[in-house]
């Protein structure tokens, strides 16, 4: 799994019980998938389709940070499946995990886009000198 993000819980980001809101929480890791898709499938026109049963295993607190960690499951025609896991760094315990996560690539008709992807790309090897 590789830890891409870290988000610094804020007074703002808590719910009633003083602990993380799990709405924050999915829009971090919403916003994180959507971004290494469009990256790795170099298509800013991405949504997210599905996500597989989300657990909250722990939580977070005011002052906590939190990791948010990512890895490809597989690529599709127009998709990508991720796997996503966040981690409380304060505490160590796995706060949220999530086996499955499809992202589709759209055309500019809003429709699923084949992309051609079938592997990880790295940044730095689409660097040219």
């Amino acid at each position: 799994m590789r830890f891409h993000t870290r988000k610094w819980v804020k007074p703002e980001d808590l719910n009633p019980n003083s602990t993380l809101f799990g709405g924050r929480l999915l829009a971090w890791i919403d916003e994180e998938l959507a971004l290494y898709s469009i990256i790795q499938l170099q298509n800013p026109k991405i949504v997210t389709k599905h996500m597989s049963e989300i657990n909250f295993r722990s939580s977070a607190r005011q002052g906590d940070i939190v990791e948010i960690g990512i890895d490809v499951v597989k690529f599709g025609n127009s998709s990508i499946t991720l796997t996503c896991q966040v981690r409380n760094m304060m505490t160590r315990e796995i706060i949220i995990s999530i086996e499955t996560i499809t992202m589709v690539s759209l055309g500019e008709d809003g429709k699923p886009k084949a992309h051609g992807k079938t592997q990880i790309e790295y940044v730095k090897d689409r660097l040219t000198d």
